[in-house]
């Protein structure tokens, strides 16, 4: 019985917290509803088509959900799930990539020197 699971011990995920967990559902629905979405945009945007065209263009577009919006999508770092100051390369906060950067853990990182 040395390989049972022990059901005491703590589960650990890939995810920070729910605010990661939701910030992935949305970069997937991104994904899988771009195509879609930009053409519905288009439909909705054309001036030369008819009324009846671009309505039907922006029913596509409200039926799409909401969270395939790119601005419904927030950078956040990595580690620790900050949404501010991210260090947009490495996709670390600032706190922690600076920490990372002190012990020489990030690769083509050299602290200033004159």
């Amino acid at each position: 019985m040395t390989n049972a699971i022990k059901l005491n011990q703590p589960v650990r995920n890939n995810w920070t917290d729910w605010r990661m967990m939701k910030d992935n559902r949305r970069r997937k629905l991104l994904v899988q509803y771009a195509p879609e979405r930009v053409r519905a945009k288009a439909l909705k945007k054309n001036d030369v088509l008819p009324p009846e065209i671009t309505e039907i263009g922006a029913k596509m577009l409200a039926d799409i959900p909401r969270d395939a919006s790119l601005t419904r999508v927030r950078n956040r770092c990595a580690i620790t799930s900050r949404p501010r100051g991210i260090v947009t390369r490495w996709r670390l906060s600032r706190i922690v990539w600076r920490s990372l950067a002190d012990y020489n853990k990030l690769s083509g990182v050299q602290r200033a020197m004159w």
